[in-house]
């Protein structure tokens, strides 16, 4: 009994860390303390191994749960229930947190509040497209940190932050905000802007 929770807590734990960096964006946005939102991004290269040793972890704890029980000739009493945290529920709940947590980095967007608005362009000629070259970012909770700090300002038309690129391309009114204000925003998140190019 002691093996199977020692496998249920090693499953939790990997679970947790492999998801780490894409919750930690989050947090910091319901913490108001954006600058935190990169600090586990060093575990992205990890995540396939983490989420393969939890799949193995569980897997062996359910094949240990459900496997035939071997009889002994005893004179002992066996038919006691088992506690709650030994019983096929508490996998089961376990499994489900798991798979939530596994599966965090694709509907990580749904925290994040709409911070688009709607832009009076007076004058096409002072809007400017710049891509925003960014390290750190890695995964889709990273890309809508950043557009949410970006969109904060005034004069941005559009925001749009790719992990996959590692940028963000972002069309802002030149006469509300600048290159340096979108930089800075981007920076307050924890990633780092590393170069940026006019469209």
């Amino acid at each position: 009994m002691k093996n199977e929770n020692k496998l249920i807590g090693t499953s939790l734990l990997t679970s947790i860390t492999a998801s780490l960096c894409c919750i930690t964006p989050v947090l910091a946005l319901i913490a108001g303390t954006s600058g935190i939102a990169s600090t586990f991004s060093w575990i992205e290269p990890f995540r396939p191994y983490l989420i393969g040793l939890t799949i193995l972890v569980l897997a062996f704890a359910w094949y240990q749960k459900i496997k035939p029980q071997k009889e002994i000739d005893c004179e002992c009493e066996t038919d006691e229930k088992p506690k709650f945290i030994q019983s096929r529920k508490f996998l089961g709940i376990v499994t489900a947190f798991v798979i939530v947590m596994l599966a965090f980095p694709y509907y990580s967007g749904i925290f994040y509040p709409n911070t688009e608005k709607q832009i009076i362009v007076v004058d096409k000629s002072d809007i400017k497209k710049t891509e925003f070259k960014i390290s750190g970012m890695t995964c889709v909770s990273c890309e809508e940190h950043v557009n949410h700090e970006v969109n904060k300002l005034n004069g941005i038309v559009n925001s749009k932050a790719s992990y996959e690129n590692g940028n963000a391309v972002i069309e802002f009114d030149k006469t509300k905000t600048n290159e340096t204000e979108i930089e800075k925003a981007i920076n307050s998140t924890g990633y780092k802007v590393t170069d940026k190019k006019e469209n």
